[in-house]
């Protein structure tokens, strides 16, 4: 069994024969817009968005069972004996595939970088071997293939080397709709360099467009010789009966055609013959190969231009990895090295979801492309901590995705501030939405120290939605645009503050029979989407009535920095009279609610209202009371085992979800969560939630805490969760993101063995590839067998680096000051019974260490002294310490700064 090795202190991974195990993928990218998903045979594909895939796109299924890949084939030839052999240097033949797994294969392994791959295969038989190293250059939309074949036969060979890359070139919607057909439109020309294939037009019923990109595949050898001869169909390249693996270009040598030929109507093929090399034993030679896609003809030898040899290339490869390695500037020390260069990883995901959005890697095969709204976001959360100057604008364009009835668009468009309704032209409402924005603003604003930033303004989203999903705009049409107009049909605008207090206003009103918030397509678990009627996520009334607490403090804290009242369009007020007998009524709560979304159902007046923020503070501080004495009173159930926890769910005939059952006791990790994370479960129910997740949930073969209970039933009054096998996504498995979040939860009220449990149960599990069978990273979740599934893309990322940072290292921001509040147990310090951690902060480099000579666990210290640069920062004493803003500002120059806690 194979095993992950670390190899530097980058995370630089390596693993041996890893194409001896399914499934397993890496992502490369630029910050230009190619993206591409590689195998350790080169398998995968590229793409720039869901209409423009150079190759072939692919889901998890395709990874095993499609030929067309990325290929290199190796002609040799004895100059002494003139025995020829032919060899794939990525393992894509049918002699490779029918020695894999015998004493015959070749040896291989990958080593992998941020946002590069290197494979390097030797052949026993054939006395070669070959280091192909793969990479996206940052601002380029081109993938390299630097390949470097060596002699290690003892004798002298003439090496010809033939690229082998099909070139798909049109849209993913045509891999069954259409495929031969847009094959028709490809118009295909050698070059001197390579093959261009451009379509005539992007194939389309609605309207086909002409289409203005081009794909190609250039190369050359290392020392800039041109290619000899190309194949620039499939046709060409593989013969007649003839198979990628087992080509006749390659086994038959068949000829390819010359520069300048075209060929029309066909699938493209990006073959390239290079200029035979004479190769005694030990010396290598360098082939290059770039595979993009260029949106103007010219672009093509452009970027030719600047990746035409091994030192071009070579620089770029180094710009990449300084690039990609600066972005990540969170490093965690512990006791643990593996976790800690695990942890690398797992900050650099939210990169990856940033570029990759929730659609373009093999196991995210759902979707159209682009991010959804909530992981715009939660992937905030990581570039808060690492780069929160960065994040400002985001912050202020995402709002133009809100509605005026706190609803918002969920697909994220290409530019900042872009927005369309859905992914699937289905008008649906996902309560939690509103929540997570606030979560977000405020972590920067504790960060930062920015609390200006909500009174800036932005635009809202406007379409034919409205009422929260229950009706229509039946005056707006698509020509009327997508930003929300005053009575006088101008664009309005308002403040962040008032985008906040509305998301969070209106769902406070939308409450079902039982008086908790409606589910309506679903929450945060998007398979919950049978309850729209009567179902309420009991889970998101603890998330929104902690969220309408902290906006009270908020509005409290603003006034003692000056900010005294906040303009709001005038029928915000209909959310903000007060009237505490209300608050308990369904049915007042639905009334009011309704008249505020038919006042604003096609524009607002524009006129502005003032709100003072004390009595604003006040208003909503009932709010959150009401909500929290309703939840506490109705909501916890005890089963009939003796277990105590809160309910979090009613389907959609209006019973409760969780608890005692027929088919079995029933419960779910979500309504726990923020149950725990608000505060409304108490240190003595929160005791009681852990004995009954432990109970009921937590299963350490799977990696830690699973989502929910078996039901032993498709629940069609809940969500297609319930159809899935028990242990498979949203229903039961590990799902790594609520797991973080409970783990988070715990640390934030003081559980911290339970919560470095949680932590350590998951890391430990995703580190171990022998049970997780993915690379480093934390997955979307674990499967009934303990392996990661969809890799990469998952908001689990943005959590567990904001837990280990703000909660077990206690690194965090208040309202701009550095708060140091620590929560390490014993086993997390190294040998010199050190930890430390190196971030930014206040733009800051700083390196914060805190040493427990006498091995404590978190409870029996405090911090007794703190230095910084060596130098005794006085009256800096407790469980938590704040250093003033201003004097981290103080700190001189560029260079790392070192503060060191002791804790006694």
């Amino acid at each position: 069994m194979s095993e992950i090795k670390y190899i530097d202190e980058d995370a630089t991974f390596t693993i041996e024969r890893p194409e001896n195990y399914t499934g397993l993928y890496f992502p490369l990218a630029g910050e230009k817009g190619l993206k591409s998903s590689i195998t350790p045979n080169l398998g995968g594909d590229s793409k720039i968005d869901q209409t423009s895939f150079l190759l072939e796109p692919v889901s998890i299924e395709n990874l095993h069972n499609n030929r067309s890949t990325r290929n290199f084939w190796v002609i040799s030839r004895s100059l002494a004996s003139g025995k020829k052999d032919i060899w794939s240097a990525t393992g894509a033949s049918a002699e490779a595939e029918n020695n894999r797994f015998t004493e015959n294969q070749d040896d291989s392994s990958v080593t992998a970088g941020f946002m590069w791959h290197e494979l390097l295969r030797k052949s026993k038989k054939y006395g070669l071997s070959a280091e192909i190293r793969s990479f996206i250059p940052v601002h380029e939309n081109v993938e390299v293939m630097q390949v470097n074949i060596k002699n290690d036969s003892g004798e002298a060979k003439e090496i010809t080397g033939i690229a082998a890359i099909p070139v798909y070139g049109r849209s993913a919607d045509n891999i069954r709709d259409h495929r031969n057909v847009t094959g028709m439109l490809h118009r295909i020309r050698a070059t001197e360099n390579g093959v261009i294939v451009k379509p005539t037009m992007s194939f389309d019923e609605r309207g086909h467009k002409r289409n203005n990109i081009s794909y190609f595949v250039y190369g050359c050898t290392g020392s800039c010789d041109k290619p000899i001869e190309f194949f620039p169909t499939v046709e060409n390249f593989i013969g007649e009966g003839m198979t990628f693996t087992h080509p006749a270009a390659v086994y038959f040598n068949e000829n390819g055609v010359d520069a300048g030929v075209e060929e029309d109507g066909r699938e493209a093929f990006g073959g390239i013959k290079y200029k035979p090399v004479i190769l005694n034993s030990g010396y290598s030679a360098t082939f290059i190969v770039l595979l993009g896609i260029a949106s103007e003809a010219s672009e093509i030898d452009e970027t030719f231009r600047k990746l035409d040899s091994e030192a071009k290339i070579d620089k770029e490869f180094y710009d990449l990895k300084k690039y990609w390695n600066e972005k990540v500037n969170v490093n965690l020390h512990s006791g643990n090295k593996d976790f800690d260069l695990f942890m690398h990883w797992v900050c650099f995901e939210p990169y990856l979801r940033k570029i990759f959005g929730c659609s373009f890697l093999p196991h995210h095969d759902y979707g159209r492309g682009g991010r959804g709204w909530r992981d715009l976001w939660q992937d905030c959360l990581s570039l808060a901590i690492m780069n929160p100057g960065e994040i400002h604008d985001q912050i202020r364009a995402n709002f133009a995705g809100v509605r005026a009835d706190g609803t918002n668009a969920t697909i994220i468009g290409e530019k900042p501030g872009e927005f369309k309704a859905d992914r699937n032209g289905i008008a649906r409402v996902w309560m939690d939405h509103g929540f997570w924005p606030f979560v977000t603003v405020m972590l920067y604003i504790n960060e930062t120290g920015d609390y200006n930033c909500l009174l800036e303004n932005a635009p809202y989203f406007k379409d034919s939605q409205a009422g929260r999903g229950l009706f229509t705009d039946e005056k707006w049409t698509v020509g009327d645009g997508t930003g929300l107009k005053t009575k006088d049909g101008e664009i309005y605008e308002g403040s962040l503050l008032e985008h906040i207090l509305l998301e969070n206003l209106t769902a406070f009103y939308d409450v079902g029979e039982h008086g908790n918030l409606l589910l309506h397509g679903a929450d945060w678990n998007d398979a919950l989407d049978m309850a729209a009627e009567k179902g309420e996520s009991v889970a998101f009334t603890y998330a929104y009535a902690w969220n309408i607490a902290e906006l009270a403090k908020l509005c409290k804290k603003l006034v003692e920095y000056g900010i005294k009242e906040v303009p709001v369009f005038e029928e915000l007020r209909i959310l903000t009279a007060e009237d505490k007998n209300n608050y308990a009524s369904v049915s007042a709560k639905r009334a009011t609610l309704k008249k505020y979304c038919e006042t604003v159902k096609s524009s607002v007046f524009g006129k502005m209202a003032v709100t003072g923020l004390s009595d604003l503070s006040k208003i909503l501080t009932s709010m959150a009371e009401s909500m929290t004495d309703h939840l506490r009173k109705n909501e916890w159930i005890t089963d009939c085992e003796g277990y105590s926890w809160f309910n979090g769910y009613y389907d959609n005939n209006g019973r409760r979800v969780e608890g005692d059952n027929d088919l079995g006791v029933r419960m779910m990790l979500t309504g726990e969560v923020f149950a725990i994370m608000s505060g409304i479960a108490d240190a003595e129910r929160a005791k009681k939630i852990t004995e009954s997740a432990d109970w009921y949930l937590f299963d350490k073969e799977a990696g830690g805490y699973r989502l929910n209970t078996d039901f032993h039933e498709v629940k069609m009054d809940m969500g297609r969760q319930f159809g899935f096998a028990y242990g498979e996504k949203e229903n039961g498995s590990v799902f790594s993101h609520m797991d973080v979040m409970y783990a988070n939860a715990l640390y934030k009220q003081g559980f911290v063995k339970e919560g470095y449990k949680v932590i350590d149960t998951l890391t430990s599990h995703a580190i171990d590839f022998r049970r997780s069978r993915i690379y480093p990273g934390i997955p979307e979740y674990f499967r009934n067998d303990g392996r990661g599934v969809y890799h990469y893309l998952t908001g689990a990322a943005s959590w567990l680096m904001l837990t280990m940072v703000t909660e077990v290292y206690g690194v965090k921001g208040i309202y701009g000051d550095l708060c140091l509040e620590p929560k390490l147990l014993s086993s997390q310090f190294d040998s010199e019974d050190k930890a430390y951690i190196d971030l930014i902060f206040a733009g800051k480099r700083l390196h914060i260490i805190y040493v427990n000579h006498g091995k404590k666990d978190y409870g029996d210290y405090s911090i007794s002294a703190v230095g910084c640069d060596g130098i005794n920062m006085e009256a800096l004493t407790g469980k938590s310490i704040i250093i003033p803003r201003q004097k981290i500002l103080s700190l001189s120059g560029d260079k790392r700064h070192d503060i060191t806690a002791i804790l006694d």
